[in-house]
């Protein structure tokens, strides 16, 4: 909310700093929001919004949005962990982008927006000076500064340019966290939707406000439906100027992830069950399993961990999953290779052990939703910490 404050406030700067950055429009110019619906690609499943411009006294038909990225940026990838990725305004006439979308299936929802001739001619001017090579780049956060925040912030600074008041969006009663928020757009993809869920921290769980939702474009779209400026309603009329017949949204999928741990899980208990029938806590197939659990576990820790401290992300920390995906896992593994464990280890297994089992215990009201599929994974290293624990003897090969 901060950053969209303060690019809010550059905005108004910049307007007032720019004696007319475009050409003047005539008065049966106007403004509509362009919602496009969720694609198949990861980077298009949270769908895309843009603005139309339109004046047909001088042929203008110009669409804007704030969600290009350049995948030759230098050391793109690593620049997106770090939360450092610089996301482009761009351009486009309206016919463009209306064939671009019909060739990708992907619905186009049209706002006309009731805007009065002076704050279309001020938005016009903010995007068209936000177009400039100097001022096109905007450094990209998923929940706050976005392609579809930025529409929201943008409109607000011309309605106070042109002498109206901020947009006011009814709250509602819905009491839904930003995580709660995403998982509608991400059922169709089980793997994806395990990382995200393990990569979110606990801000993510904050109820969302009604200015906050529009981080999804379809949220921006639902705002706008229900938005009031000066008393008077935002939308004027809506049409599907993009229409797909067969297209489907969220179809939901089999959640492979966790039915794979929970198979984890009954391999781990099958072979303890073994071991104890062979009258050893500590056999050689459980030793490697057991390094082998601790090591995927400290990989994620660290993950987790470096996710918080050493990013610039603002909703990947603090992080409750590393409550039990502790980084000195890592270190552990290489111990609980060995068949015999030294003194400070089985003191390391027990605060595991516990740890673990109050993650569980705990699940349903941690103030972090942890993602359901991880707790055998839990469950797991609550097994196979407390029998390491008590292993006095050496499995003989």
């Amino acid at each position: 909310m901060c950053r969209s404050l303060v690019f809010y406030a550059l905005l108004l700067l910049v307007g007032a700093a720019s004696a007319q950055p475009a050409d003047s429009l005539s008065d049966s110019a106007s403004a509509s929001l362009l919602t496009i619906l969720p694609g198949d690609e990861v980077y298009s499943q949270f769908g895309h919004s843009g603005y139309r411009i339109r004046d047909p006294a001088s042929g203008l038909d110009k669409t804007y949005n704030y969600g290009t990225f350049d995948f030759e940026q230098p050391f793109f990838l690593f620049r997106f962990v770090r939360g450092q990725l610089d996301y482009l305004l761009d351009t486009a006439p309206y016919e463009l982008e209306l064939d671009k979308y019909a060739f990708l299936r992907r619905p186009m929802i049209e706002q006309h927006l009731a805007l009065p001739a002076e704050t279309v001619q001020s938005l016009y001017g903010l995007l068209e000076t936000n177009a400039l090579p100097e001022n096109r780049a905007y450094r990209y956060d998923f929940f706050f500064d976005n392609c579809s925040t930025r529409l929201l912030d943008i409109l607000d600074s011309a309605l106070v340019s042109s002498s109206h008041g901020r947009l006011t969006l009814p709250e509602d009663a819905s009491s839904d966290t930003f995580r709660q928020l995403v998982h509608p757009y991400i059922t169709d993809t089980p793997l994806l939707r395990l990382g995200i869920n393990l990569g979110l921290g606990l801000p993510t769980d904050q109820h969302a406000s009604a200015r906050e939702r529009v981080f999804l474009p379809v949220e921006l779209m639902n705002q706008f439906n229900v938005a009031f400026f000066d008393g008077r309603r935002l939308v004027a009329a809506t049409d599907t100027v993009v229409v797909i017949p067969d297209y489907v949204g969220e179809r939901g999928a089999f959640d492979f992830p966790k039915l794979v741990l929970w198979f984890v899980l009954l391999a781990g208990l099958a072979a303890t069950i073994w071991g104890f029938a062979r009258g050893r806590r500590s056999t050689a197939i459980g030793r490697r399993g057991d390094s082998l659990l601790f090591t995927i576990t400290g990989i994620a820790g660290l993950i987790l961990a470096m996710l918080w401290l050493g990013t610039e992300h603002a909703v990947t920390g603090p992080n409750l999953n590393l409550l039990w995906a502790w980084p000195a896992h890592l270190l552990a593994a290489w111990w609980l290779w060995k068949p015999s464990l030294p003194r400070w280890m089985r003191a390391y297994l027990g605060a595991t052990a516990i740890t673990a089992l109050a993650v569980v215990l705990f699940w349903r009201i941690l103030p972090q939703a942890l993602p359901a599929p991880i707790l055998p994974i839990v469950l797991l290293l609550v097994l196979r910490s407390s029998v390491r624990l008590y292993a006095r003897k050496p499995a003989s090969r």
